[in-house]
């Protein structure tokens, strides 16, 4: 469900999928976002009257530093990059290695994020990142996989993500006069189906699929049911 937050473009409240056993995702519970930096005072007003409980701010330390949301520093907003700080730049050369390089690089972060969303006792939680799509849409893909959520559930509510932001992409290649860049702006800032996809297949190939990946990044098994309950009730 699309939530308007004037100043962002891509916000959505993931509760009302389908879960494999017949259930559905609670709504409420977990948002996905891209960056709260951009809210305008009366997105910062819908963001309030939505009863969020906690921030997931995904974002290094340079990024955050740069472009602090209106939370940063606050009680409500919590630090979970995904990379740390003394990690090379990722050098890959498509969105989907880049994203398979930091699944690998720090499980232990990843499951730090998810666990997370599953320790907070009550209200929303938001996730976001930067565009709120690759960081943030792997974040929300274990998370929902954890629920029970299906693959092609999980896939379509991270493709949603493609037209959300298809403005904001037309506005930076208008913005960049030299066209040899834009194949790769393209690369590393579209949400392509086939991405997400792509990152699943690794996980089940290397780890046994997302929740096997999580174990491994150090979750339990009291944590996966923390989230369970957290997501679906």
């Amino acid at each position: 469900m699309d939530l308007d937050w004037p100043g962002c473009r891509n916000v959505r409240d993931v509760g009302g999928l389908p879960t494999a056993d017949g259930r559905v995702t609670r709504e409420g519970v977990l948002i996905r976002a891209d960056s709260l930096q951009y809210l305008t005072e009366a997105g910062v007003v819908a963001f309030r009257r939505a009863g969020v409980a906690r921030i997931l701010d995904l974002r290094g330390d340079g990024e955050v530093a740069a472009y602090p949301t209106p939370f940063t520093g606050t009680p409500l907003a919590v630090r979970q990059s995904l990379q740390d700080p003394a990690d090379p730049d990722h050098g890959q050369p498509t969105i989907v290695e880049a994203c398979i390089w930091m699944l690998d690089k720090r499980p232990e972060l990843f499951a730090a994020a998810v666990k997370a969303i599953a320790d907070e006792p009550e209200g929303a939680v938001v996730v976001h990142c930067h565009g709120g799509k690759d960081r943030t849409g792997m974040v929300v893909a274990l998370a929902l996989s954890v629920a029970g959520v299906p693959e092609d559930e999980i896939v379509a509510d991270y493709y949603l993500t493609q037209s959300r932001l298809a403005g904001w992409l037309e506005e930076q290649l208008a913005d960049e006069p030299d066209a040899s860049k834009h194949p790769e702006m393209i690369e590393f800032r579209d949400t392509r189906a086939e991405s997400i996809v792509a990152i699943l297949r690794h996980l089940d190939a290397e780890y046994g699929g997302p929740e096997a990946y999580l174990r491994h990044g150090g979750l339990t098994e009291n944590d996966l049911s923390n989230l369970k309950g957290r997501l679906v009730g």
